[in-house]
């Protein structure tokens, strides 16, 4: 038994040390720094946004114990991902895993570099899901929550799997109380946005609605029981120019239900910003359709 417990000492020890040269400090905060992953090799770093309570005098403290500016490239407040630009060449990038290789009860490791050391802390991965959205509407490929301690200053920091890859950063800013992490595909989608935009771009239409359910007469010609309810427009704003008016039910955007608020808002996301898209609607007892082009912002 004894040496099962060493085997599994030493190999939670070499992992911390393997990643741990991937992991950096960030100084971005008054109070106590936060922690970043490296994500290549050109000083990109990966952090939390909640950590960074300024854009300016940013600064990063690396393995070797030297400290080296860095820059914003971009920051998404829906999931927590900030990027930064180190003012290094030559890091040991993180090797990045995607979170499919992940089970409920596989140990994992979250680590740290709040000082000048890196630290870390044992747990199991608690919980597993497939995409959701954030209280700030953000997308997350998977939901993956952790019973690891986040010690002060560990968001930001390496979401570490047996075998020394790294399946995400851990933050405790995106759900009070809870222990998640931000997985490896949500990274790389919001890391290309944010190197081309700065940010994640998002659409709006200028519409409030509220869900009501259909007649049934409406419910069997739309081939649906709800949908959403023009109740304020936006003078001017997209859906305004598409003709919208208060009153009309929003049935479909770009052949997508909207049964839901939460249809509308994932229509809004990423790429369609800005196209034009088809639109299907009641008004005044009959289904109509036409063209809206979905904002930026």
């Amino acid at each position: 038994m004894s040496s099962v417990f060493e085997e599994l000492s030493g190999a939670t020890a070499a992992v911390a040390e393997s990643v741990g040269r991937s992991v950096v400090r960030v100084d971005g905060r008054k109070r106590m720094p936060a922690s970043g992953v490296v994500w290549s090799t050109d000083g990109l770093i990966v952090t939390s946004h909640h950590v960074l309570e300024r854009d300016d005098a940013l600064e990063v403290g690396l393995p070797d114990g030297s400290t080296v500016a860095a820059t914003l490239v971009g920051r998404d407040p829906s999931t927590d991902v900030a990027l930064l630009r180190a003012a290094a060449d030559g890091l040991a990038a993180a090797a990045w895993v995607e979170t499919a290789t992940l089970s409920v009860g596989n140990l994992v490791l979250a680590l740290g570099r709040p000082g000048r050391s890196v630290q870390a802390t044992l747990g199991v991965v608690s919980a597993l899901g497939g995409a959701w959205r954030t209280g700030g509407g953000g997308e997350m490929d998977r939901y993956v929550q952790t019973d690891v301690v986040m010690y002060p200053g560990f968001s930001g920091g390496a979401l570490a799997v047996a075998g020394g890859g790294v399946a995400g950063i851990n933050s405790s800013g995106i759900m009070r109380g809870v222990s998640l992490a931000v997985p490896t595909g949500t990274l790389k989608r919001v890391v290309e946005s944010l190197l081309a935009h700065g940010n994640v771009p998002r659409g709006f239409v200028g519409v409030g609605v509220q869900p009501v359910r259909l007649s049934d007469a409406l419910a069997q010609g739309a081939g649906q029981e709800t949908g959403l309810m023009v109740m304020s427009i936006e003078t001017g704003g997209p859906a305004a120019q598409a003709g919208l008016v208060q009153g009309d039910v929003i049935l479909a955007v770009d052949g997508v239900a909207t049964r839901h608020l939460d249809d509308l808002q994932a229509l809004l996301q990423g790429d369609r910003a800005g196209k034009s898209v088809a639109v299907r609607y009641v008004r005044a007892g009959s289904v109509q359709q036409g063209q809206l082009v979905i904002g930026r912002k």
